[in-house]
C-alpha cells in the first residue's frame, strides 16, 4: 500500500529526530490495561504495521500491563531501530487503580526493568509518569538527571505537570518532552503547550482523539465530511496543524484504525475549517 506517515518531523532535545505522528502502546494490553491481551500475534502486527507505514515513535509506559506493553514491543519490533518513550512513576494494581510512586529507589529499579523489557541499552525517552504528592518533585526529577547521567537513558519526558513544575524541573536536567491531556475539546493544558514551544520542548497529547467524545460535535462532523474522512481523522489532523511541537500518539489494537490514524496525517486543514475547529472550545466549556 502506498499509504506513509506525512506528519513531518520533530527533534527531540534537538537531536533525535522523529515523525511527529507516533503510536501509544497502552492499548496492547488486555482489558482495563491489566494482562496481555486476548490474541498477543494480533497485538504484535500492529506494532508492525506501524512501523511499516513509517511511525518511528512509540510511547509506553512499565505500568501498562503492567510491563505487558513494553515486553510486546519488544516481540514485535527492533526496538534499537524506533525511538520508545516509556513511563515510570505511576502503578497499576489488580483492581484498575494508578497509583502515584515516584520514590527515586523505586525509579532507579524501573529503569533497569524496562530497559530489560525493552531489549535496549539505554532507553531513548523515559519519561515521569506524573508527579508524586509523596515524593518531592525535584527528588525524581533528580533521580531522573542522574540516570541519564549514568547512561541508562538518552533523553528526559514529564507527564501530568504544570508550566511551574516543568520550569522546575528544567534547573535540574534538559526537558524534550511533556506528555499531558490534550486534545480538540480539552485544551486546559494550553499553558504549558505554550511554554513548550518556547523552549522547543515535544508536546505529547494523551487522549488524542478525546476518547470518542467528540463523535456528536457538529463541526467536527461537517469538516469530516468534507474531507470523506472519519472525526478522530480530522482531530488528529487538527493536533497537527496547531502546533509544530505537537506529537499525537493515538493508540489502538486494530489494523483498520491504525491506517486510519496514519491517513490523518495527510489531511490537509483549509484555514477556515481549523479556526472553526479551533473555535470548539469556547462552546463546550
Amino acid at each position: 500500500m502506498n499509504l506513509t506517515n506525512e506528519s513531518g518531523t520533530f527533534d527531540l532535545d534537538g537531536e533525535l529526530t522523529i515523525n511527529r505522528l507516533g503510536f501509544g502502546a497502552m492499548r496492547l494490553c488486555g482489558e482495563g490495561i491489566i494482562g496481555p491481551p486476548e490474541n498477543e500475534q494480533d497485538a504484535k502486527e500492529v506494532v508492525q504495521h506501524a512501523v511499516d507505514l513509517g511511525v518511528d515513535f512509540i510511547d509506553t509506559a512499565d505500568s501498562y500491563g503492567p510491563g505487558v506493553s513494553e515486553r510486546l514491543l519488544r516481540d514485535a519490533v527492533d526496538t534499537g531501530e524506533v525511538t520508545i518513550a516509556t513511563k515510570a512513576g505511576l502503578l497499576r494494581n489488580s483492581e484498575g487503580q494508578w497509583l502515584n510512586h515516584a520514590d527515586p529507589d523505586y525509579i532507579r529499579n524501573q529503569v533497569l526493568v524496562s530497559r530489560d523489557r525493552l531489549g535496549v541499552d539505554s532507553i531513548d525517552l523515559y519519561q515521569l509518569h506524573s508527579p508524586d504528592p509523596d515524593t518531592p518533585f525535584e527528588s525524581s526529577i533528580t533521580a531522573f538527571a542522574e540516570l541519564k547521567d549514568d547512561g541508562f537513558i538518552d533523553h528526559v519526558g514529564l507527564s501530568n505537570v504544570s508550566v511551574d513544575q516543568l520550569e522546575a524541573a528544567r534547573e535540574h536536567v534538559e526537558i524534550a518532552s511533556v506528555q499531558n491531556q490534550y486534545n480538540v475539546l480539552h485544551r486546559d493544558q494550553e499553558d504549558v503547550l505554550q511554554a513548550c514551544e518556547d523552549y522547543g520542548i515535544g508536546f505529547i497529547p494523551y487522549f488524542p482523539i478525546a476518547a470518542g467524545s467528540i463523535s456528536g460535535i457538529d463541526t467536527i462532523n461537517t469538516v469530516a465530511d468534507a474531507h470523506d474522512a472519519t472525526v478522530y481523522q480530522i482531530a488528529i489532523a487538527w493536533l497537527l496543524e496547531h502546533s509544530d511541537v505537537m506529537l499525537p500518539i493515538p493508540g489502538t489494537g486494530s489494523l483498520e484504525h491504525l491506517e486510519e490514524n496514519v491517513a490523518a496525517s495527510t489531511i490537509s486543514l483549509s484555514d477556515e475549517e481549523y479556526t472553526r475547529l479551533a473555535e470548539i472550545e469556547s462552546i463546550n466549556r
